[in-house]
């Protein structure tokens, strides 16, 4: 038995070793070795200090209470019960003497060790230059130093409280101390032992006290956090009080100890214990109650500013512009000229709905996919910023015939990625794609396409092969191959060498697969990959962030010697909660909207904060698995905490490329915890903000089907004295309880193009508050005036008839005109098994006008009468050519013109005799009625025609290249033979 033990403990060893080892591999292949030495050093050394503080503690006070028992046990009947209690401890006392001390120590050690994070801050803390403004300290103590003293004392109390508990314990079996009966209750020993104790406690309390003055600072209150006037007057004197009483109450224990009397000890607990509920309690109830409720407004002011002021500049929003905005709800002609650029950027590609039509058109093959939430950025195309749809191609393992070989050797890698405009489609509302196709190809050039690091990488791969080996790597399907596709060998160093015995039996433990150890693909050159979503990756690299809810892909060249590669970029954040006077904000619930990541909660994210910056911009290579941190706020105190902590981890700002700077962007979840506390921190003024009577929400998402915010849209616009569009980050807010406008952010998320710096407008909060007395439909009114017009619903009730299903877009709000646009796109797919949204309508709204048509051009013309002035260039693309984002030439887009127009007519003379059905139906003529069914069933049928038509001469007509969805050969687009007949179903 005790031999199975041994074994059993040699395992279980050697796994643990393992887990920690290959660790250790991975942190320095990826360079960051010095993160996880640190870490594993501080964490050892609280671990250490900790436990030994405890145990030695424990065991100090277990030796004394027993190395001073009575000599002479009293014959009390009480403790003559416990003699058979210490004959039976007795053959253990020394291993429990030993062991208690050490688990205890063990347990204590774990918990320290947790704080490895806020001890350094504490010893390299940076000052932030600004004081509180109750005691005129600099915030670093309050951010950094404070949370570690609060550690240390509680941690302290701790160690007290077990100390005082064995030697009460020892004293009580061994006879020092007696709950009852006569004579003497506690030996001399007994008493000073534990008076010691109890004073040291009682002088830790007291210190808790002291320390209390500072906490309140940044604390939760039922209204607003930090100090009021009832804390600062009432509550902070009465803790400094309380203190000063906790000190002499300690003296007199320990007073106690020497001279033989609890009587005055005990005065000094029931006077502390009073002086608590008096002065902590009851007193400031009564200043609250009586001399702060009846005059709130004017005594809370003061604090009240403390709390605006601080919570502004602790979440970046001191340097917010804000500027009245006299919206016009009236629509006349040429209204947009002045803003026909932010208009013809107005992107309707949604990519929230999107990726089943980037699936059906560049997915090639089942075991490829895309991300159902695609993403956002810009790029660079004939010499303009182009807004861009764009998603990589990662590799779907839930489609591969699964076996170990397949799983771990095979599928190692996705191919490339497909971007669309997001302002242009083709004339049968497919994307219109400027870089796809496997191969890829499109206006992006040359560029390593092979992904091995994404967020749907597999758990682990195994790669590399020695030279002249035959490849076994599927890289793409070709039909030209042997074989329908192409292998590779992986040829960078993106994981650590399993290529000798003592590694691979390593890693066979940590990811229980026998296989590593047994399988010819496992050669001398190979490496094995893990920890593959690039959110891990970086929160592991610099585990003192909280991080973006997801990563977004760009092809960039990052080292500026012309290579371009596809790196993930991740948005870091460095947080507190310990900011004196700022409000504190739940993290997960001010972030979360309909496109909220619920993988985010994986990596980091705090339960809630009163700080944030986005001090980090991180990227993530996809080939290689490189990670590089930028300093992106080099200002930031808690980054330069962090940096003297981790000083090599950081590059600066000026290693930042032009073409990699020019897809950096302002985070989505910074700009949401922003503008949730804009809703009341937006009132600048104490006396206004306690009345609450101008504060306002976020508005519900008005296509979602739950109650969730309406997410914030990145997009081209040009605020109101912008001098020229860029792209930005925008959301709305609406009057609390009413569907009303009351104001409009936008964020200026342009960074530049210039290598190493800045755009100076990048990260510009601009705020539009609309007149209090004009009423400007908000969101949710704008989709309800779209679902209740009866020209609109007629035609989308005609549209979806059959096997067809109608999908809002996301409703984009831009101040443009003069007054608030907003814009729809309307998608239509197959409620079949087969799903393909194609753009098919647009709604337009301002004021209360609505437009409604096949393109943006003509629908905003609706609305402005007939013309208005914006030539938004949506519509018709080259399908023959792809980079060109204005409108057709030749027979293909003629008759697709034709075809839409065909389309339109049929659709209106659906509506006419529907509404005729309806008619004659209330009439009772059914003569008419029949007429009327028949002549809808004729509409319809011209209809699904003349949508069949369009959708042929696109995917099955037309000849292209496979860049543009197109009829191709199988590899760079969808399958000709397939696309038709998903069309058909869309009708």
């Amino acid at each position: 038995m005790p031999t199975l033990f041994v074994v059993a403990g040699v395992v279980i060893a050697f796994f643990v070793f393992s887990r920690f080892w290959t660790e250790w591999l991975w942190y320095s292949q990826v360079g960051y070795s010095d993160v996880l030495r640190t870490e594993w050093l501080s964490r050892g050394a609280l671990f250490l200090l900790g436990g030994a503080v405890m145990a030695g503690a424990i065991w100090l006070n277990l030796r004394l209470a027993y190395r001073h028992r009575p000599m002479y046990v009293p014959t009390t009947p009480q403790q003559q019960d416990l003699d058979r209690y210490r004959e039976a401890f007795e053959p253990l006392r020394r291993v429990v003497f030993v062991a208690g001390p050490l688990v205890a120590g063990f347990f204590a050690g774990s918990a320290a060790s947790t704080q490895w994070q806020t001890m350094l801050m504490a010893l390299n803390g940076e000052t932030f230059g600004q004081a509180d403004p109750i005691h005129g300290i600099d915030v670093s103590f309050y951010v950094f130093t404070l949370p570690f003293l609060r550690f240390v004392l509680s941690f302290l109390m701790t160690v007290t409280f077990f100390s005082a508990a064995v030697a009460v314990f020892t004293h009580y079996l061994y006879g020092g101390l007696q709950i009852a009966g006569p004579g003497q209750r506690i030996s001399r020993a007994a008493r000073v032992h534990v008076a010691v104790l109890a004073g040291i406690f009682v002088l830790f309390i007291a210190a808790n006290y002291w320390l209390d003055r500072y906490s309140m600072l940044s604390t939760s209150g039922d209204r607003w956090d930090g100090a009021f006037y009832t804390d600062v007057n009432a509550v902070l004197p009465a803790r400094a009080i309380l203190a000063v009483i906790g000190v002499l109450v300690a003296v007199l224990f320990f007073y106690a100890g020497a001279r033989g009397t609890w009587r005055l000890p005990a005065i000094g607990v029931s006077l502390m214990v009073v002086s608590g509920i008096l002065a902590a309690g009851v007193y400031p109830a009564v200043v609250q109650a009586v001399q702060v409720n009846p005059n709130a407004q004017a005594l809370e002011a003061e604090y009240l500013q403390h709390n605006i002021d601080a919570t502004r500049v602790a979440y970046g929003l001191d340097g917010i512009e804000t500027e009245p905005y006299e919206a016009r709800t009236d629509a006349e002609a040429g209204q947009l000229r002045e803003d026909a650029e932010s208009t013809a950027s107005i992107r309707l590609l949604d990519p929230s709905i999107v990726s089943p039509t980037f699936r059906q058109l560049q997915q090639n093959r089942p075991y490829y996919t895309f991300t159902d939430q695609l993403s956002v950025d810009r790029y660079e195309i004939d010499g303009e910023l182009q807004d861009t749809v764009i998603a990589v191609r990662e590799l779907n393992m839930a489609q591969v015939e699964s076996n170990w070989v397949n799983d771990h050797t095979v599928y190692t890698h996705g191919y490339g990625v497909v971007a669309a405009y997001g302002n242009t489609v083709n004339p049968d509302g497919r994307p219109t794609f400027f870089q796809s196709g496997i191969p890829t190809t499109g206006v992006l050039g040359e560029y390593e396409p092979r992904i091995y690091f994404g967020p749907n990488a597999p758990d682990y791969s195994i790669v590399g092969a020695p030279e002249g080996t035959t490849p076994w790597e599927l890289d793409y399907p070709d039909d030209d191959a042997p074989n329908g596709q192409q292998n590779y060998t992986y040829s960078g160093d993106g994981g650590p060498s399993v290529g000798n015995l003592w590694n691979q039996l390593l890693f066979a433990a940590r990811f229980g697969s026998e296989q590593i150890l047994f399988s010819d693909r496992v050669t001398s050159e190979s490496q094995i990959l893990f920890h593959r979503d690039p959110l891990e990756r970086v929160a592991r690299v610099a585990p003192y962030l909280t991080l973006e809810s997801k990563a977004y892909p760009a092809v960039v060249d990052t080292d500026g010697d012309g290579v371009r590669e596809v790196v993930w970029v991740v948005d870091a954040y460095t947080t507190s909660d310990h900011y004196p006077y700022a409000e504190h904000q739940t993290f997960a619930s001010a972030t979360t909207d309909t496109f909220t990541d619920a993988r985010a909660s994986e990596f980091a994210i705090p339960d809630t904060i009163n700080y944030i910056r986005n001090s980090v911009k991180a990227v993530v290579n996809a080939y290689t698995g490189e990670v590089t941190l930028y300093a992106w706020d080099p200002e930031d105190p808690v980054l330069q905490t962090w940096q003297n902590v981790f000083p090599s981890t950081l590059a600066p700002i000026s290693e930042i490329t032009g073409d990699l700077m020019g897809h950096l962007r302002y985070p989505e979840d910074m700009f949401k915890v922003q503008r949730e506390l804009l809703t009341r921190y937006h009132v600048t003024d104490a006396a206004t903000f306690f009345s609450g009577g101008d504060f306002w929400t976020v508005p519900n998402d008005p296509v979602a089907s739950t109650d969730v915010a309406q997410p914030p849209y990145y997009l081209t616009l040009q605020m109101p004295g912008q001098e020229a569009p860029s792209f930005s980050l925008s959301s709305s807010f609406i009057i609390s309880g009413r569907e009303v406008l009351t104001g409009f952010l936008a964020v200026n998320s342009e960074t530049g193009s210039s290598p190493g710096e800045v755009d100076p407008d990048y990260g510009t909060l601009r705020l539009l508050e609309l007149p209090r007395d004009l009423t400007v439909p908000g969101p949710g009114q704008v989709q309800n005036n779209f679902n209740s017009n009866a020209e609109v619903a007629e035609q989308l009730n005609i549209i979806a008839q059959g096997d067809s299903r109608v999908l809002r877009g996301n409703l984009l709000t831009l101040p443009v005109g003069g007054g608030v646009l907003y814009v729809q796109p309307v998608y239509v797919q197959s409620s079949g098994t087969t799903t393909l949204p194609l753009l098919r309508r647009v709604l337009v709204a301002f004021g209360d006008s609505v437009g409604y048509a096949a393109t943006l051009d003509e629908a905003l013309n609706q609305v402005f009468g007939g013309d208005s002035g914006a030539d938004a260039g949506d519509a018709d693309v080259d399908p023959e050519d792809p980079t060109d984002p204005g409108s057709g030439t030749g027979d293909g887009d003629d008759l697709a013109a034709d075809a839409q127009q065909r389309l339109s007519d049929a659709l209106a003379d659906a509506a006419q005799a529907l509404a005729d059905s309806e008619a004659a139906l209330a009439d009772g003529d059914w003569a008419a009625y029949g007429e009327a069914q028949q002549r809808l069933q004729t509409a319809l049928e011209e209809a699904l025609a003349a949508e069949a038509e369009i959708s042929g001469e696109t995917t099955g007509d037309d000849t292209g290249d496979g860049t543009t969805g197109d009829t191709g050969d199988g590899t760079t687009g969808d399958a000709g033979t397939d696309a038709p007949a998903d069309d058909g179903a869309e009708g």
